[in-house]
């Protein structure tokens, strides 16, 4: 590894001592020592233990592991889906759980995009991005402007009035993206949303999401089991070991955006591929 990679690369120990404050601004995201158990009748299952991060106002953080290791369950917790056993999250300082019941003002200003679109078949683009904003209780109109103006951003003008079942499988997870934009999160929260599409597409949704996210300044957490995408979108990737799932290492990502897909045949970008892989095969040995 190369001493530019080595310190990029930070372990466990590390990253429970890091607040990481830099160019990106202040603390959006904090997790201070979460973890979370499952018991049953049966079993008692630790999903994950002592996950200590914080991500700043703008950035974009990749998370991977194999899987089993808690990549969703963590991200269901920061939904406000899940509540965490032990430790905190805290949102912009505010904390989203007391115990096992979520603070509903913090949650609603979170966007989740899951791997299905889970649009509504009887309603258009339009109104599918709209919905958070007619649940809130905004009038019609404003909510209808918004929902162009989102539809535009993410590449779908001209199909507002259209439905789900007329739409790409791309072109669904857009009209999702765009929904979970709608109420101007404080946060943006995607398990795996690009997963179930094939090769093309899915490169073409990576670039659409750098755009989208540079455009609207999001602070995103993105689960992948791509390592090229985690890298690719990326300003850190967070790498969780097997269950139970801690973090192994944070590892800077330093390539300037807008990247092109041209940056993945950057010898450096390799390398970055190349050692998280290796971890991730290592981790399969443990």
């Amino acid at each position: 590894m190369s001493p530019d990679s080595a310190e990029a690369v930070k372990t466990t120990a590390g990253a429970r001592q890091s607040s990481r404050t830099g160019a990106a601004g202040a603390a959006k995201l904090e997790l201070i020592g979460v973890g979370k158990e499952f018991r049953t009748k049966r079993a008692h299952t630790v999903a994950l233990s002592d996950i200590n991060l914080t991500i700043n106002d703008g950035e974009f953080v990749s998370i991977i592991g194999r899987s089993g290791c808690g990549k969703t369950t963590l991200l269901r917790m920061l939904a406000g889906l899940l509540s965490p056993t032990t430790g905190q999250i805290l949102v912009e300082g505010r904390s989203l759980w007391n115990g096992t019941k979520v603070d509903t003002s913090v949650v609603s200003q979170l966007g989740v995009v899951f791997q299905e679109a889970n649009l509504f078949p009887w309603y258009s683009v339009a109104e599918n991005i709209a919905l958070p904003l007619q649940l809130r209780g905004d009038d019609k109109a404003s909510r209808m402007k918004r929902a162009y103006e989102l539809a535009e951003l993410v590449g779908l003008g001209g199909f507002e009035r259209s439905y789900p079942r007329e739409l790409s499988g791309g072109m669904r997870q857009r009209v999702a993206i765009a929904r979970a934009l709608s109420i101007n999160p404080k946060l943006l929260l995607m398990d795996e949303p690009f997963g179930a599409l094939d090769a093309l597409t899915r490169e073409r949704m990576n670039l659409e999401l750098q755009r989208i996210s540079l455009a609207t300044k999001a602070t995103v957490v993105f689960i992948t089991h791509d390592i090229n995408e985690a890298v690719f979108l990326g300003d850190r990737v967070v790498h969780l070991t097997p269950r139970p799932g801690r973090i192994h290492q944070i590892r800077t990502i330093d390539f300037p955006k807008p990247r092109s897909i041209d940056v993945q045949t950057e010898p450096e970008f390799g390398v970055i591929v190349r050692e998280l892989r290796h971890a991730l095969d290592e981790d399969e040995k443990r």
